[in-house]
């Protein structure tokens, strides 16, 4: 994990990548609802899936070359200020 790489968040592969744990689906359903507020107001979506109370997330930048920008530093923290 790089110096600059938000708490619990893994730099591999030129993805940022956080694996959230919640109590429930709706839990993690509102956690992704704002999620999506933030991205969108960053114009920078990331890449996610759900499972039940699961949700993973991966960051980079698509138009950089799908590599790991400040764009992806600045989410992430965000997220992490989200739980």
């Amino acid at each position: 994990m790089s110096s600059n790489t938000a708490a619990g968040w893994n730099e591999a592969d030129n993805k940022l990548y956080k694996k959230f744990e919640f109590k429930n689906f709706s839990e993690a359903f509102a956690f992704m609802t704002r999620v999506a507020l933030e991205a969108e107001k960053m114009n920078h979506h990331p890449d996610w899936s759900n499972v039940y109370n699961k949700v993973e997330i991966w960051l980079n930048t698509h138009d950089a070359g799908n590599t790991v920008t400040a764009k992806d530093h600045a989410l992430a923290e965000k997220i992490n200020a989200l739980t």
